[in-house]
């Protein structure tokens, strides 16, 4: 769902120099493939900075599906309607299920599911901050829908044509699964705007005014912040910067808080004809690195949610595991 954690964690990545011809010459084979705008498969030859960053970058995509489960799970039982509780476990399934693909194309990479899952538990690998945000209302789960998930899409619609084809291929039906939750987000909000009491409306307004500035940093910071982007760019993993996505999702959002009867929360939005986009406001860089450092509100409790999960699971991966080798011990004995 959600990559920003690529441009925010660690040190600037450089392309390392071959160390051998043999190595030059694999190289070269990349680049002309890479600049061609083939699909690199995980059975050919990848360069080591090249690995480590979608290791990296999936990864933590993963992560963010998992955790981004947490904000919503909180309302399953304080949905308003059954239709609207189905909806949100339907969407908090789709999320895990994502989680899953994302896992499985990283796997591909020569990591591990455990070891991934081991750097998120210990704090060492992030997940988008967007999710260190609490979920105060039923309106939230709307605005989530409309905005988190809208700026996720902005962000993975491109994925879907990353030069890595295993990530690529999980894209296409994660996109068309979030397409759907950024509608059914969007819906909400209507009823309680067009159908709702003033009490509701005032909901979804306060709730907009929470999750406006966390959504706009989803892209992460801007593109002369970004040490990692020109790199990524260059490899086909990334195919729009930040800054360019960020603008589109503004630009997009506009028109849609029309249609709903909200308003924005930034006084400085504003068309500009020669630009022929919206300029907007500062915004906080300052609350972003915050987060991502681990001072959000719901930092610590997110992460230990997802400590806990893990450790409540074990008895069952243990019991999977002890039926597998007795399956295995069985089929040797027949054989």
């Amino acid at each position: 769902m959600y990559t920003q954690a690529m441009d925010t964690m660690g040190k600037p990545l450089q392309a390392a120099a071959p160390a051998s011809a043999q190595e030059e010459a694999l190289q070269q084979r990349f680049d002309t493939r890479i600049d061609a705008g083939e699909f690199i498969e995980a059975k050919d030859w990848l360069p080591d900075h090249y690995r480590k960053t979608l290791v990296r970058q999936i990864s933590q995509h993963a992560h963010s599906e998992y955790v981004g489960m947490l904000p919503e799970g909180n309302w399953v039982t304080r949905a308003p309607t059954l239709k609207r509780k189905a909806i949100l476990l339907a969407k908090i399934q789709d999320e895990a299920g994502h989680g899953l693909y994302l896992y499985s194309a990283a796997e591909t990479l020569g990591t591990s599911r455990d070891q991934m899952l081991d750097a998120l538990h210990s704090g060492r690998a992030k997940y988008s901050s967007i999710f260190n945000y609490p979920t105060l209302s039923w309106a939230d789960v709307g605005t989530i829908g409309w905005l988190v998930d809208g700026a996720a899409i902005m962000n993975q619609v491109p994925l879907c044509r990353c030069s890595y084809g295993p990530y690529a291929r999980a894209m296409v039906r994660i996109c068309r699964e979030e397409s759907f939750h950024q509608r059914q987000g969007f819906d909400a909000l209507l009823v309680m705007m067009q159908q709702g009491t003033d009490a509701q409306r005032a909901m979804v307004q306060d709730s907009v005014n929470r999750w406006w500035w966390p959504s706009v940093m989803m892209f992460g910071p801007p593109d002369d912040q970004s040490p990692n982007s020109a790199l990524s760019m260059r490899w086909g993993i990334k195919r729009n910067s930040n800054d360019e996505l960020r603008q589109k999702f503004i630009d997009a959002c506009v028109d849609q808080a029309k249609v709903l009867g909200v308003q924005l929360p930034d006084p400085d939005l504003k068309w500009n004809e020669e630009r022929q986009h919206h300029d907007h406001g500062v915004i906080d860089w300052d609350e972003f690195w915050r987060v991502v450092g681990g001072d959000g509100p719901c930092n610590r409790e997110r992460l230990a949610a997802r400590v806990k999960a893990w450790d409540d699971g074990a008895w069952v991966r243990e019991a999977a595991l002890a039926h597998a080798a007795k399956e295995a011990g069985r089929e040797r004995a027949v054989a």
